[in-house]
């Protein structure tokens, strides 16, 4: 198995030398082989977010270096690092263009970075493809390909995303929160499109979350951060029998205090 993404010891502070200075990464190692789905867990400024928008460019890190699919990635701005990666993020307006309809936003997905832009029209063939994937939602989209995105709803919006992202088998699918913002019913369904899509494609991905029971159903291994460094990585048999209890006494027991967010254990 091939290496798709290795974060090689980086660190970030935001506000350096002021008295806002927030160490948010510090000395983070993370290695994802090829096919691996990993959830990432953790508190509130734990740094979750912070990698997963390290990974993706959103700002240069301070030291450390980034390789995606062995590419050393880290001086890359995130326009330039957007060919390796799909993204879903927290809020269901981001992913999509909201006034097009369902046919253009998967065209522009599939077309990203080639030539061809949407000023050749949708053909028929493509027009099937994308009734075929959206078939496999479940969610009746398929009779709706013209239909304007900013008219469905959020839980409609995060699995059409979830097929953009995917559409061109990227290197690296990061999912952000991405079903924060939904109900439970909703979120449970994204979520389960989210395994399908990945499994499915043989994507390598990397999901972060507050809800520990989703961290643990999910994806076959678990990351847990604290103060920007990881100090749990749990995979296999072992994150199999993992129960929200189990993985709430290693975090006392490696970070010396109790896991302070409600937030993670509501589900």
């Amino acid at each position: 198995m091939s290496e798709m993404l290795k974060i090689d010891n980086i660190r970030k502070v935001f506000n350096p030398g002021t008295i806002n200075e927030k160490v948010a990464l510090d000395g983070v190692n993370l290695t994802l082989e090829e096919g691996e789905f990993v959830t990432v867990i953790g508190g509130n400024g734990a740094g979750k977010s912070t990698t997963l928008n390290a990974v993706a460019g959103v700002w240069p890190v301070d030291s450390g270096k980034i390789y995606i699919g062995g590419d050393d990635v880290t001086k890359l701005s995130e326009h330039r690092r957007a060919q390796y990666l799909g993204r879903v993020f927290q809020d269901p307006m981001t992913g999509t263009a909201t006034t097009m309809s369902i046919e253009e936003n998967m065209a522009i997905a599939a077309r990203r970075g080639k030539a061809r832009g949407l000023s050749w029209g949708i053909t028929k063939a493509e027009r099937e493809k994308y009734r075929e994937m959206l078939a496999t939602l479940n969610l009746g989209l398929e009779d709706r390909l013209t239909s304007k995105v900013g008219l469905l709803s959020g839980g409609q919006r995060q699995a059409i995303t979830l097929l953009m992202a995917s559409i061109q088998k990227p290197k690296l699918l990061l999912l952000d929160e991405h079903t924060a913002a939904l109900d439970p019913k909703t979120a449970a369904k994204v979520l389960e499109i989210s395994d399908k899509i990945i499994a499915e494609n043989h994507l390598t991905a990397m999901m972060v979350t507050h809800n520990m029971r989703d961290a643990i159903a999910h994806g076959n291994r678990l990351i847990m951060m604290h103060e920007g460094k990881v100090i749990l990585n749990i995979a296999g048999e072992e994150k199999k029998k993992l129960t929200v209890q189990d993985l709430l006494a290693q975090f006392e027991k490696v970070s010396g205090e109790e896991f302070a967010n409600d937030k993670a254990l509501l589900s």
